[in-house]
């Protein structure tokens, strides 16, 4: 196996190798050890979220913005964790699963399929949420069927019909933004934030436009 990462000197991941949409010298989130983030299958640790204890994000998983991962806690399949969400102790999320905003999973809770955590909700003991189901906190937008709070900007799917995506003040449809983020990335002084963004860009348009449609 070909080591994907190397720690650097402030504990950040940085890329050795391409995969995914990782470049080789990209430079990642946070871990304790190598142990808390596997080099196998495409899974990568964004902005400033951090991975510690005994916890593991493997398989194409992602942890982004300031979200904290710890514990025994497991991130593995699809699954995304963003924002200010905490996933702790010995729960775990995989799938296609999403947990985002001030969203806290712990215990021995189980988050997957396609379900959805987000807002300022919590999903503990042994608790199971499964398929298609959405638990939201108080802070989710109303008429907003989705949201990401990014480690800078927050992510708002505004209209699902037309695929409307806000992003800081800017709004564009979704398959603009996928087009032009690097350009837009560039005018505004904001590179180093392309790689992350440009994964929510894509979750939203292959995951989540998908599901809210479906739901409608």
């Amino acid at each position: 196996m070909t080591k994907k990462y190397r720690i650097n000197e402030d504990g950040r991941v940085v890329a050795l190798r391409d995969f995914g949409y990782v470049k080789k010298g990209n430079i990642g989130g946070f871990i304790e050890k190598e142990g808390n983030l596997s080099h196998e299958g495409n899974s990568w640790i964004y902005g400033n979220a951090k991975v510690s204890g005994n916890a593991l994000v493997s398989g194409d998983a992602r942890v982004s913005g300031n979200a904290l991962v710890s514990g025994n806690a497991l991130v593995s399949g699809n699954a995304l964790v963003s924002g200010d969400a905490r996933v702790f102790g010995n729960a775990r999320v995989s799938g296609n699963a999403l947990v985002s905003g001030n969203a806290r999973v712990f215990g021995d809770a189980r988050v997957f399929g396609d379900a959805r955590v987000f807002g300022d909700a919590e999903v503990y003991g042994n608790a199971l949420v499964s398929g298609n189901a959405a638990i939201s906190g108080g802070t989710i937008s109303k008429g907003s069927p989705f949201y990401i709070q990014g480690s800078k900007f927050v992510v708002n799917l505004v209209n699902k019909e037309k695929g409307l995506v806000r992003i800081g003040c800017q709004e564009h449809t979704i398959e603009y933004w996928i087009k032009n983020a690097k350009k837009i990335a560039k005018i505004n002084n904001c590179v180093e934030l392309y790689d992350e963004y440009i994964e929510y860009l894509i979750f939203i348009r292959d995951k989540i436009l998908k599901l809210v449609l479906k739901e409608a």
